[in-house]
């Protein structure tokens, strides 16, 4: 599982190259915007490929139409004589707000994408960057 993992979050790393090179000027055209939300929709879902690996591995499989949402919720669970949590509390509240935003952007097929809305998105998907690698840092020391 350990090479999953660090391949994913190598995945992550990639997906997050032209999000941080247009923070700050993907406004400035309907196209920037709308390629920033797909950008933050794939980084959600290789967020979910890493999670999806650990539940796989660890747990029975995650099955229902919470399927996103009990996953999520699932990795800041500890198991006792199973695995430590994958994320903290912080860490998973701010992923959750990027599934919120990727399930909007799934179904927004006629919806004009509001550019703040995307901005605020962004700007946690930064903030999220390093905790994120922090927390699976401290998930894969737990394990050894």
């Amino acid at each position: 599982m350990r090479p999953e993992l660090l391949e994913s979050c190598r995945v992550i790393e990639r997906v997050y190259e032209p999000i941080l090179k247009r923070q700050t000027t993907f406004k400035d055209s309907d196209e920037g915007i709308d390629s920033m939300a797909y950008r933050l929709h794939n980084l959600y879902g290789a967020y979910e490929q890493l999670l999806k690996i650990v539940a796989d591995f660890f747990e029975n499989h995650i099955e229902g139409a919470r399927y996103h949402a009990d996953l999520l919720r699932r990795m800041k669970i500890e198991i006792k004589g199973v695995r430590p949590a994958l994320l903290s509390s912080s860490t998973h509240k701010m992923l959750n707000e990027m599934r919120g935003f990727r399930r909007f952007f799934r179904y927004a097929y006629d919806v004009e994408l509001d550019a703040d809305r995307i901005e605020r998105i962004v700007q946690i998907a930064i903030q999220l960057k390093e905790p994120f690698k922090q927390d699976v840092q401290r998930f894969l020391a737990q394990l050894k």
